[in-house]
């Protein structure tokens, strides 16, 4: 049996992207469990080669408005106890910080458009360093509005002037980035068309958005692809666990 990589997915097109291309390459099964869809505390978190947690327009501490979060977090924090690979995107990272004890909230800021990160010395040294091509950072995607404080014992690998906690590791094998370093460009119409609110609130237009999308999503591709592979490549993951 191939291994699995299970996917938990708020909305449709909030996918796996540049990742989804990146285990296909190394022949795993992707299943995504849509929220809404299926029973979030059913999956053994135990049994996924992968488990990703992705984006959605929720905060990740709204768990009176939605009964999911509880399973999920408790899904992540056996998960990561047990030492196996976990990466959280977005509303994923924010997850993962909350399973982790830190506190998330509201920045009362709406990161929203395309620019470079700055990493961390501990960034540069890890699969990261792949958003940095030839000395130069590579724009990323940027949808949020929430952030996290650092739980304890992780390390920082990345920041913006809007958001210092952009990407952070736990041990070896936990992963959270609050981008979208996933994001594919020929994915990204469908962003443009749910979340018009968020364009007007933010300042900028769809049109402006689109237009970076094209002139930067595929050298995000190139780099997201290879921080994804050389991130999964320390993991024994291609041989089925029994």
């Amino acid at each position: 049996m191939k291994p699995e990589v299970l996917a938990i997915r708020h909305v449709h097109f909030e996918d796996l992207g540049s990742l989804e291309l990146v285990v296909g390459d190394r022949g795993h099964l992707v299943r995504y469990l849509d929220v809404g869809r299926g029973r979030i505390g059913a999956p053994n978190p135990l049994d996924p080669s992968l488990l990703v947690v992705l984006g959605g327009p929720i905060g990740a501490y709204e768990d009176a408005q939605y009964p999911h979060l509880a399973p999920l977090l408790s899904m992540l924090e056996k998960r990561i106890a047990a030492g196996l690979p976990t990466i959280g995107i977005c509303l994923g990272s924010q997850l993962i910080a909350r399973a982790l004890g830190a506190r998330v909230y509201s920045s009362n800021d709406l990161e929203l458009g395309w620019s470079p990160l700055t990493l961390t010395e501990a960034g540069r040294a890890s699969p990261l360093r792949h958003l940095e091509a030839d000395g130069h950072a590579v724009p990323v995607f940027h949808w949020h509005g929430d952030t996290f404080d650092l739980p304890d014992g992780a390390t920082l690998l990345a920041s913006t002037e809007r958001c210092a906690h952009q990407a952070f590791s736990w041990g070896d094998h936990v992963l959270a980035l609050q981008c979208h370093a996933e994001v594919l460009a020929d994915r990204f119409e469908n962003w443009l068309v749910t979340y018009p609110g968020d364009l007007a609130r933010s300042g900028t237009t769809a049109a402006a958005l689109r237009e970076a999308t094209a002139q930067h999503g595929p050298a995000l591709q190139r780099a997201a692809r290879a921080m994804f592979g050389e991130w999964l490549d320390r993991f024994p993951i291609n041989a089925h666990r029994d």
